[in-house]
């Protein structure tokens, strides 16, 4: 029987998985089926770490927003602050609070004085 040369498709597939694979380490980076584990492995990690980022970060800015509060001494916590800013319908989202917080503390006590009054 005379050999077959096989098609370039299946040596396509294999190429691109390897580049995705290419910063892994030892095996994870050279052989195929470990590659291909590794990449849904890898897609899977980036996939709930997004959500977690989301939520780690909304978690910084409270306590940012909470530690220049109780450092001003206009309100007794965090809490007190959101909830006043939401009766006079004033919708900073926390993101911004947060950068107020730390960049113009003078702007942030405004808002929080003019809340009092």
């Amino acid at each position: 029987m005379t050999r077959i040369s096989r098609g370039y498709i299946a040596r396509r597939r294999r190429t691109k998985i390897r580049l995705f694979a290419s910063s892994f380490r030892g095996a994870h980076s050279r052989l195929t089926r470990t590659i291909i584990q590794q990449k849904i492995r890898a897609l899977v990690s980036a996939h709930r770490d997004r959500d977690r980022q989301k939520r780690d970060l909304r978690h910084l800015w409270v306590t940012r927003i909470n530690a220049v509060i109780r450092e001003n001494m206009v309100f007794s916590s965090y809490n007190r602050l959101i909830n006043n800013l939401y009766k006079r319908q004033l919708l900073l989202n926390r993101k911004i609070l947060a950068q107020l917080a730390i960049l113009n503390r003078n702007c942030l006590y405004m808002i929080s004085n003019d809340i009092i009054k």
